[in-house]
């Protein structure tokens, strides 16, 4: 898709980084920047969905982030849960359909049942396809996809000769979104730190050294005109 010769990503990724450090550099305690960052993500997705994109995830909660101090994970569930419980009304106001990826299992039950509610709530909507990534590690998911095939393949539902890449795609949890063409990182770190590892095989990746909570329009703005500068050639390095 192109507007003013600007080619527009159809899926973005990105990991919201630097919460933390933006709250320092402020005086303030780690979780004032995640409730900052907390609040760019609305903006951001009417931001991506008025540029032309049309599936934006994000990274909310790894697998790994369980290993911060309890009241930062405190802090962080209680933002979630604030996310969860606004975002029906939000999804239904922006027309947006929002899913959720990762391990929920392990969430707790009022969490669990606002996913669900969510889901079901902005299911038919035709705007924005908005993920979160929550309990979210791209080894996890790989290794739940693998358990679930050998299921299927050892009760006789597939062949172990019919697993390819598209067939274990169809397992993982993001079987019903097409592959992220650019994934952006804020804070000035260059690595995927264990997200979309299968899905970015050949993503664009971008790397911006500014903090998720002073990201805004002209920094996604610039993050597209990167991707639309690089010239795609699938298969190639």
């Amino acid at each position: 898709m192109q507007v003013r010769d600007v080619v527009i990503p159809e899926h973005v990724a990105i990991i919201m980084d630097g919460n933390g450090r933006w709250a320092r550099k402020r005086m303030m305690p780690r979780t004032y920047g995640h409730a900052q960052g907390s609040r760019i993500v609305e903006q951001i997705c009417k931001d991506a969905y008025n540029m032309g994109i049309k599936y934006l995830t994000v990274y909310a909660f790894s697998t790994e982030n369980w290993r911060r101090p309890k009241s930062e994970v405190d802090e962080l569930m209680k933002l979630l849960r604030s996310y969860l419980a606004n975002s029906i009304k939000d999804s239904s106001k922006n027309n947006m359909k929002v899913r959720v990826i990762g391990d929920i299992s392990i969430l707790p039950d009022d969490m669990q049942s606002s996913i669900y509610e969510l889901e079901k709530a902005s299911e038919k909507n035709t705007g924005l396809q908005f993920t979160v990534a929550i309990n979210y590690g791209s080894r996890d998911e790989i290794v739940r996809a693998a358990r679930a095939a050998a299921r299927d393949a050892a009760e006789g539902r597939i062949s172990y000769d019919d697993i390819n890449e598209e067939l274990f795609s169809q397992y993982l949890d993001t079987r019903d979104i097409p592959e992220p063409d650019l994934l952006i990182r804020t804070s000035g770190e260059k690595r995927l730190s264990n997200f979309l590892m299968w899905q970015t095989a050949y993503t664009e990746l971008y790397f911006t050294d500014v903090l998720w909570p002073d990201f805004n329009k002209d920094e996604l703005a610039k993050a597209v005109q990167y991707y639309s500068s690089r010239t795609r050639k699938f298969g190639t390095v």
